[in-house]
């Protein structure tokens, strides 16, 4: 089994990248202020779905498959970009504001737990990034290699899903102040949708790992 040592180096690296801002955290922090605290929390069960997802399928050799494959991984990237570019815009453009509080009730809990879902799948980097971490910290002495990719897997999760918490439970708060400035309201629109629209940018020229 996996030492307590590679458990805590996991970990440690695991809050280092869940506290740099990416796409998941700019969605969650965004649909948390537009919907309030709980839309924010079933975002991130989809979030933390697409997590656990990818570390089964880094386990059975996905990344390797996008490494060895380089045509599917730039279908996934491509498709995932896209996809950024269609938060952001529908951020930047939306009719009403969209970092108001009760005013964007019209997306129903399933769809606010696919669209995180979605926003983490098609991340394809993710992927790369389990398969250049957790090997670094499994010992083929210390028993099953894919139960150990595993654990360590889950301890990146919990990291996020900690820190993603934290961020939504913080946007939420912060609701209340975007309701009542329209200067925020407005900044805040374009902060979120550049940030996507830099993230879809960044995805769509990511190469795969050699």
């Amino acid at each position: 089994m996996v030492t307590f040592a590679s458990v805590v180096g996991v970990a440690i690296i695991a809050f280092g990248m869940v506290i740099t801002p990416g796409p998941n955290m700019m969605y969650l922090v965004s649909r948390s202020i537009s919907q309030g605290r709980t839309a924010g929390l079933i975002s991130l069960a989809g979030v933390v779905t697409g997590f656990a997802l990818y570390v089964i399928a880094t386990t059975a050799g996905l990344s390797v498959l996008f490494s060895t494959v380089p045509a599917l991984f730039i279908v996934v990237k491509v498709a995932g970009a896209l996809y950024l570019l269609y938060l952001a815009v529908g951020i930047v453009r939306g009719g009403r504001p969209v970092f108001r509080a009760g005013e964007a009730r019209d997306h129903s809990r399933r769809r606010l737990y696919v669209m995180g879902l979605t926003t983490c799948l098609l991340n394809p980097k993710i992927a790369l990034i389990y398969a250049a971490l957790l090997p670094q910290f499994v010992d083929p002495d210390r028993g099953s290699v894919p139960l150990q990719i595993v654990v360590l897997g889950l301890v990146q999760i919990t990291v996020a899903a900690l820190v993603n918490a934290g961020w939504v439970l913080a946007a939420a708060a912060a609701s209340g102040v975007l309701q009542r400035s329209r200067t925020a309201d407005r900044v805040s629109r374009w902060v979120a949708g550049t940030l996507l629209g830099g993230f879809a940018v960044r995805l769509g020229l990511s190469q795969p790992a050699q």
